[in-house]
Order: structure tokens, then sequence, then C-alpha cells
């Protein structure tokens, strides 16, 4: 298995069925060169680096139904809440006071906040911090609506496309579509976007091949940011008593999409703290370079509950923020609080 790991490194490519045989067949020596050469290939491209983006969660509505989802709208139990434009714009402040550079609004798909609201909003942080970066993660709208957003001054656009079979896709997203999924990626990445995609590891019914897929869906879109996260359950969805996915897979698909795409920005995720009190930390050590503290009002950020046992609810943004530092630092690596673009969006800039 180690000889497809090194192919991998050298040609940052292996067919479907080669991906397939080395995840089935994954050892511990295997896995421990993977995250060597992932690490190395990361090194490469953005050296020691790790980029901190500020999370700003403003609102935990959503009218979608997805199965595995705490703030599906089907969950009558959860605790709702939004964040005036106002209080979103304050959280940014004190982000931009803490030496944030990148600031990701994400929200469950909440049609109050309209395309007009938002593009207000971003305009008011782009006229207050012209040289911070405005990421958003609001899910599927209209083209319409991704052009003003983006004409606003939006930079980035995070939709992870959750998984790349349709057979578990069509499963899990009740009165979503598959195809649409795909093409709202398409239409943000055609606008000017930086892109960011991703999906789960561990779902229930989940192949080895549907992980293969997802690296290869992956690597034909080229997104500039790649968001990978175990599947953890919530008890108050359909799935609460699935099992959830485990640390080292999710580890290790990390690393492969590291060498699949080695000039991607790929987060150590929260969920990942979740499953394991240096999940993050294992997960830089294996390719990942961007880490996302919270700048939601402690008051709320309970309420932002995707899932399970969410670690980091009750700390203050300054306590997020160098307490993160802190762990990044004793692993190893450097904390870049600048707008870490990708290599892909500063050579496109370049080539302008």
């Amino acid at each position: 298995m180690k000889q497809l790991v090194h192919k991998l490194y050298a040609r940052g490519e292996l067919s479907k069925e080669e991906l397939v045989d080395l995840l089935e067949h994954m050892d511990v020596e295997t896995r421990k060169e993977l995250f060597r050469l992932a690490r190395l290939r990361r090194e490469q491209a953005y050296g020691d680096k790790v980029y901190m983006r500020g999370l700003i969660e403003f609102s935990s509505y959503c009218r979608r139904n997805c199965l595995y989802c705490g703030l599906r709208a089907g969950n009558r139990e959860a605790e709702r809440y939004r964040l005036s434009p106002e209080e979103i714009l304050e959280c940014c402040r004190e982000g931009y006071e803490l030496g944030f550079r990148t600031f990701v609004l994400q929200s469950g798909e909440d049609p109050w906040y309209t395309a007009d609201l938002l593009a207000a909003l971003i305009r008011e942080i782009k006229a207050e911090f012209p040289d911070a970066a405005i990421t958003l993660s609001i899910g599927e709208r209209e083209a319409e609506t991704y052009r003003l957003l983006y004409e606003a001054g939006a930079d980035r656009f995070l939709m992870r496309h959750e998984t790349a079979s349709r057979r578990l896709y069509q499963a899990l997203h009740p009165s979503m579509s598959f195809d649409h999924r795909r093409q709202c990626l398409e239409t943000l990445q055609s606008i000017g976007y930086q892109v960011g995609a991703g999906f789960m590891v561990g779902l229930p019914g989940q192949t080895a091949e549907d992980l293969a897929e997802d690296l290869n869906y992956l690597q034909t879109l080229n997104p500039d940011m790649i968001g990978i996260g175990p599947f953890i359950p919530h008890d108050q969805t359909p799935l609460g008593n699935a099992k959830a996915g485990s640390l080292e897979d999710t580890l290790v698909m990390v690393a492969l999409a590291r060498l699949f795409l080695p000039e991607a920005l790929i987060p150590a995720t929260t969920a990942l703290g979740t499953l394991h009190p240096e999940g993050r930390e294992l997960a830089l050590k294996a390719g990942a370079n961007v880490v996302m503290p919270n700048l939601s009002p402690v008051a709320v950020r309970k309420k932002y509950a995707l899932y399970n046992n969410k670690i980091c609810t009750g700390d203050e943004s300054a306590q997020c923020r160098h307490c993160l530092e802190l762990r990044i630092e004793a692993a190893g690596f450097s904390v870049d609080m600048g707008r870490g673009d990708s290599l892909k969006a500063l050579a496109s800039r370049r080539h302008a």
C-alpha cells in the first residue's frame, strides 16, 4: 500500500480502483507514511503557516431537512436565533481588533436574510475593513443572488458538496437536488468566488467507492478550499443513533485531499476537535492548514448545534483565538492572521 501512497505523492493522482484499494487496505504504517507525505506537500505549498479565520454563525434557522443536521427544519427542539446586521458587524469589529482578516459568515439556509440585506451588510463590512476577506457559507441561492453578493464585496463561498454519491446524497437530503448542488458550485466559480467544497466521512451507508468518488470530484472541480469532517450524530435527528465517523478515517481523507490538490486550503475542523482533544492538531499534521475560531456571541453558540457535544461553545472570542494560537504553535506550526488566499487565487490575480 505504501507504493500507492508514493505514486500519489509523485503524480498527484490515482485511478479509482487504486484509491479504493488503498482505502480498504490502509494499515498503520501506510497511514503514517501518508500523513508524512501530506504534511511535506503542504509545507512545499504553504510552509508551516496555519491561517486563522473568524467564524460568525449568524442564524440557526434552516429551511432544509438534511437527515444528519441538528439545524434541520424538522427539529422542533432546536433553539433558533438570528443575529441582526449590526450584531454581525459588531462581531467583525471584535474580530478585527483580535487580528482577524477573514470573516466567515455562516448560517443555515435562512431566507429571512434577503439578497439585498446581505449585500448591504457585506458593503458595510468592506467599507469598515477594506483589507479583510469575507467568506459566505449560506447554502443554495439563486445565481443572481450569488452575483449580487460577489459584486457587494464577498470574496469566498463555502458549500460542501456533502457526498459525491448520488445514491447517498438523495437518501440524506430530502427535497434537495444532487445536480443542483453541483451547479451552484460551478456557478460560484464562474462568477469569480474563491470556492470551497467538501464532504463528511463516516456517513451511514458510505463506502470506500463513495469516498474515492469524493476525491475524484474535488480534483475535477479544483476548489480553493476543501472542508472534510467526520459525521457526528445529533440526537434530535433521524440519524441520532447512528455510529459516528472515526478520527483516523477523517485524517486519511484530509491527507489524501492534500496530495490530490496540493494548493488547496484545508481546515482542521471543530468536529475533529470534538472527536478527539487534539483532533485539530492531528489534522494539521496530516496536511490541513486553516483553523476557524468562533467569533459568534457566546450567548448563541450552543444554539448552533449541527451535531452533539460541539466544543468551544462557552469561550469568549479572545479565548478561542489565543487558545488555538498556543495549540498551533505547540504542534510545531506558525499562525498567520492575514487574508490567507489560496495559491490558486493568488496565481489568478497575478495573471489578471
